[in-house]
């Protein structure tokens, strides 16, 4: 899973990750589980609604270093090339 976080086109952020899944372009989206869930939730139902596959198995610093940011990141998108 880290690897595909640093290998792939993604963007990170909930604002730029519930615009790829709205655009369609969002393959797979990771939501960190230690997040706020009252941001969290709404961005899993959209994928829900959309079908796109949503992993919440990370922490945000899990997530932020597995993406090779220095900071946390509540979401993530794998996004298609």
């Amino acid at each position: 899973m880290a690897g595909e976080l640093t290998a792939k086109e993604k963007v990170v952020g909930l604002k730029q990750t519930r615009r790829a899944v709205t655009q369609g372009t969002a393959r797979q989206v990771y939501l960190a589980c230690d997040a706020d869930p009252a941001l969290t939730e709404p961005l899993l139902a959209l994928c829900r609604e959309k079908g796109v596959s949503a992993d919440c198995s990370l922490t945000m610093q899990q997530l932020g270093r597995a993406c090779g940011i220095a900071v946390a990141a509540a979401a993530v998108a794998i996004v298609a090339q």
